[in-house]
Formats: C-alpha cells, sequence, structure tokens
C-alpha cells in the first residue's frame, strides 16, 4: 500500500474554502488524460492540476464529484485493483484506497461513473466542469446531463446548466496558504541550487543537453518530484527564439547562454531564467547589455508590494527597455513615440510577469472588471525582462547581433514588500564570473 505523501487535511481544507462558492452545485473534475504515444512505451504523468489541488490524488482515469452540502459531499470515480495490470504498470488504490486513504466519502470504479452520477445530480441546480480538455470525458458528461435530465421527467428542469470551473479554481489558488508558500520557497531554492550547478558545468565543448541532464540530476537529488516545464538551454543566437526546444547544440566560447529551468516540488513549481557567458566572462559588450537588463529586473522586483498593479510592472518594463534600445542603438527616436508604435517588440515581444504556483504560468486572473489587478499578498510572480537580437538583424549594430538575455526571479508578495524565493540561483556579474566552470 503506498501512502500519500501530502496529509489529506491540507485538500479537505481546500475543498471547505470552496464549498460556500458553489452552494447547491456539483464540481466535476476528471484527470488528466493519460499521454501513451507508442505501444508498450509508458511516459511520465502528472496529474490535472485542479484535481490533485482538491484531493491529492495522482492517478488517471479518476474524476471527482464535489457536492458541498449533499450526501455523499465527495465521490470519486477510479480504476479498481488488478493485480495483471498493476504487475505491468503499478500500486493502484482502487475504490477502497481512496476512501482510507485520501479521505474521500465513496469511491466507485470509474465504469461506474456515467450511470451514478446521473442520481448524484438529480438535486442540484448546475454543474461547474471544464469544457473541451478532453473530448471522450466531454461525450461522457453529454450523456450524463441527458440521463439526469430524463430521470427528472416533467420536474420542468432541463438540461443542467454547465458553468467552467476553471477560473473558479484559479480564483482560490491565486492566494497563497502558508503551506503553499512553503513549498514554493523549497522549489524556488532547489531550482536555484540547480541553476547554480549548471554554471559550475558549464564551459565550451559541451553540448546544451548536457547541461539540461546536468539541471535534471539536480533537482532530483534535492527532493524534487520533476521539472516544472520543459527546460531551455539555449546556447548563442538560439537564446532569441523564446520558446527554444532543441536542445542539442554545442556550446561555443565567446557566446552567452541563457538556460531557462525550474524544478517542481510537490506540484508546485520553481521558474528561474540565467543568461552568463559560456568561457566564464562577460565581453565588454555582453557585460554592458547584460548589465543594463540586470538593474532593470532588480528595479522591477524593488516595484513589487501589495497595491501595485500588473499593468505598472509592465509599462516601467517597457519604458525601461525601451531606454536600452535607444542607448545601444536599436531603435532610433523618441521613448514615446517608439513606445505608440510598440516597434520595440521587435527585441522584447513578451510580459514581465506570470503568476507562479502549482502550474508554471498559473490560474488567476491578472484582470478584473477590465481592470488591471493590484497585487495582494501571497500571490506569486515571476519578473524577467529580456531583450533579443537576431543573429539576422542587419539593422543592430553588428556587435550586438546574436545576443539574448532574460533574467528571471520568482517574488512573493508580502504584507509590507517583497521576497525572492530564487535568490540561489546567482546573477550579478562578479558572482557568475566566479563560478562559471568552476565544478
Amino acid at each position: 500500500m503506498r501512502t500519500p505523501q501530502i496529509h489529506p487535511k491540507i485538500f479537505a481544507e481546500r475543498r471547505a474554502r470552496l464549498a460556500p462558492l458553489i452552494s447547491n452545485s456539483a464540481l466535476i473534475l476528471p484527470s488528466h488524460p493519460e499521454m501513451i504515444r507508442n505501444h508498450d512505451v509508458h511516459h511520465p504523468y502528472r496529474q490535472d492540476t485542479n484535481l490533485y489541488y482538491l484531493t491529492g490524488f495522482e492517478e488517471p482515469e479518476s474524476i471527482l464529484v464535489f457536492r458541498p452540502g449533499k450526501k455523499p459531499e465527495t465521490v470519486m470515480f477510479v480504476r479498481v485493483r488488478d493485480v495483471e495490470r498493476e504487475t505491468w504498470d503499478g500500486f493502484r488504490y482502487g475504490p477502497e484506497g481512496v476512501v482510507r486513504q485520501f479521505g474521500i466519502e465513496a469511491a466507485y470504479p470509474i465504469s461506474e461513473f456515467e450511470n451514478m452520477t446521473s442520481d448524484l445530480l438529480l438535486d442540484v441546480d448546475k454543474v461547474y466542469y471544464t469544457l473541451f480538455k478532453d473530448h471522450e470525458c466531454d461525450e461522457r458528461m453529454a450523456r450524463t446531463l441527458l440521463s439526469t435530465k430524463s430521470k427528472r421527467r416533467r420536474s420542468g428542469r432541463g438540461i443542467l446548466p454547465i458553468y467552467d470551473s476553471y477560473p473558479l479554481i484559479g480564483e482560490m489558488r491565486v492566494r497563497k496558504t502558508d503551506y503553499e508558500i512553503e513549498v514554493l520557497r523549497k522549489a524556488g531554492h532547489v531550482s536555484g541550487k540547480a541553476h547554480e550547478a549548471v554554471m559550475r558545468a558549464t564551459r565550451p565543448g559541451l553540448n546544451e543537453r548536457y547541461l539540461q541532464g546536468v539541471f535534471i540530476k539536480e533537482i532530483m537529488s534535492m527532493g524534487a518530484s520533476r521539472e516544472g516545464y520543459g527546460t531551455i538551454v539555449a546556447a548563442g543566437p538560439a537564446a532569441t527564439t523564446l520558446h527554444y526546444v532543441f536542445n542539442d547544440q554545442p556550446l561555443n566560447a565567446g557566446e552567452l547562454l541563457l538556460i531557462d529551468a525550474g524544478a517542481e516540488v510537490d506540484y508546485y513549481t520553481g521558474d528561474i531564467t540565467r543568461t552568463y557567458p559560456i568561457s566564464g566572462k562577460f565581453t565588454d559588450v555582453q557585460a554592458r547589455l547584460y548589465g543594463r537588463v540586470l538593474e532593470l529586473q532588480k528595479h522591477l522586483i524593488n516595484m513589487v508590494k501589495p497595491g501595485l498593479r500588473y499593468l505598472d510592472l509592465q509599462e516601467t518594463t517597457v519604458e525601461g527597455l525601451i531606454e536600452i534600445m535607444i542607448a545601444e542603438k536599436l531603435l532610433k527616436g523618441s521613448k514615446d513615440e517608439i513606445k505608440s508604435s510598440g516597434s520595440y517588440k521587435k527585441y522584447y515581444p513578451h510580459g514581465v510577469s506570470h503568476l507562479l504556483g502549482s502550474d508554471v504560468h498559473d490560474a488567476g486572473l491578472v484582470e478584473v472588471n477590465g481592470q488591471s489587478r493590484p497585487l495582494e499578498s501571497g500571490m506569486c510572480l515571476t519578473i524577467e525582462p529580456g531583450i533579443y537580437i537576431p543573429s539576422d538583424d542587419t539593422s543592430a549594430p553588428e556587435e550586438l547581433r546574436g545576443i539574448g538575455i532574460r533574467i528571471e526571479d520568482d517574488v512573493l508578495v508580502t504584507v509590507d514588500g517583497h521576497e525572492v524565493l530564487t535568490s540561489a540561483a546567482p546573477k550579478e556579474i562578479n558572482d557568475l564570473e566566479a563560478i562559471i566552470g568552476k565544478n
């Protein structure tokens, strides 16, 4: 019998917070589809974040039905125990194990979902369910709702209305609890120490993938579950591609390396980007441009406090990067002209921040009722200005072509300011040059 790593009370408390928001309703959360791309080749599975957030259950082919105030209130449909399948694929809790280990009131075989859920929905007014994530599950839900309607017969009540559950749970996930903050601190620290190990391993002649391997080894040795997202290891001009995925090119002397990587710990992830010289020392040009981006990033971090709007961060970023672009002769004209025309997007096409938590781009709105959302204590976000100059950009000064720089940290909003969760990853020029290639 496997024992869940997180105590069930954590998830019960979350359901209790959700309950008053969906009174006289049912929330239906299916697991993430199991990804098996080739016959008999199994790939690592990660549970749907919202289902895990409310149950702690990690097996595929599972569905939660949550009906606050009803009996039973929590019902799960899961895979049954199967000795033969468990020999091949690993342990299953089965319905009995789900009730015993996860604090769920009732559990049944997944094959019974449609038949039993149609009865569970008879006395609710609406259903919270996110459509279009899984075609097979959508069809199963449609049949269930039709069956519920049929069982109601001439009550005058048609098919139950469906509301999207994602923004509802997303809003719960925006402000982190003390427990979540501690896990995010660990994810940030583990991610930062792994970045430092990669820096020490970096030297000309290696392959990008070798450094990804170093990162994975380090985070796993410190207790991470997995990478938080697809790691980017981009050497030289590849750093100007925002979502570079190949990670298979050699590291050349004299070029910069950009690595964007984070560790996931208990379903919370770090997200760090560092840029530094492969040879261990910045050239004068690299140091000048890097230093300017770093100073802007530190200024943005120092702005973070309750009440600051997301829009304020983005506007300050754009204005600061435009100043850098003008100083580096990448763009001509006044700051206002460049900003209004949007020409700066050629070298900075993305936003400076996103929410961070159980997903690297975490759930939650950054705009509410058409207005930029102010930051609140307990929010966690990234700060990541950058500048990317394609190698074939003949309008840019030749010495800058092919340089991509991004510096990213994870920042927790506190009651009176902020806390940087990823300070374990060096970013000052002197600190970087002191450790690159020094393992």
